[in-house]
């Protein structure tokens, strides 16, 4: 069986930025970031989950954050310079991203939005983000992943107490 190539797939093969496809079972329905990094036998510290935002000024923000964390959304409206920023409605994110909940990436989406992400991916020698759709996630070396997508790193994510 050949490989479907995502849209995602097919940016980072024209930007030479080498990845590895990682393809797991799903339903119609989008699944939990942990249950992906399980079902892949990867670390949840590295499967990235992508969350797209609003910003008080009215623009878009996206960050990308280890999927067993939450966005932090004070900390992540400083990362981008904004007074607050509130999550995206998800009936609006096909429409604005071209992309579905839980097949949402960083890479390749209508409009290149300001990307933030989490500090810890500077930890890890690759991160897994979604490819574009519901089972399929690219993993990629964070830098060359962040250089693509304009993205910087900051701490976003709730921290315990």
């Amino acid at each position: 069986m050949k490989e479907q190539k995502t849209n995602v797939m097919r940016i980072l093969d024209q930007k030479k930025i080498p990845y590895e496809a990682k393809h797991y079972p799903h339903g119609d329905e989008a699944v939990d970031g942990v249950s992906v990094a399980q079902a892949l036998g990867q670390d949840p510290a590295s499967v990235f989950k992508t969350l797209v935002t609003h910003g008080a000024k009215g623009g878009y923000y996206v960050f990308v954050i280890p999927v067993a964390e939450e966005l932090d959304l004070k900390k992540a409206a400083k990362a981008v310079g904004e007074k607050s920023v509130a999550m995206l409605h998800v009936k609006e994110l096909l429409p604005l991203t071209g992309y579905v909940r839980g097949g949402c990436s960083p890479i390749g989406m209508k409009k290149q939005f300001p990307t933030t992400f989490h500090s810890s991916a500077l930890e890890q020698s690759a991160i897994a983000v979604s490819a574009g759709k519901i089972g399929d996630q690219v993993v990629v070396e964070p830098n060359a992943l962040a250089r693509l997508v304009r993205g910087s790193f900051a701490d976003i994510i709730v921290s315990e107490e």
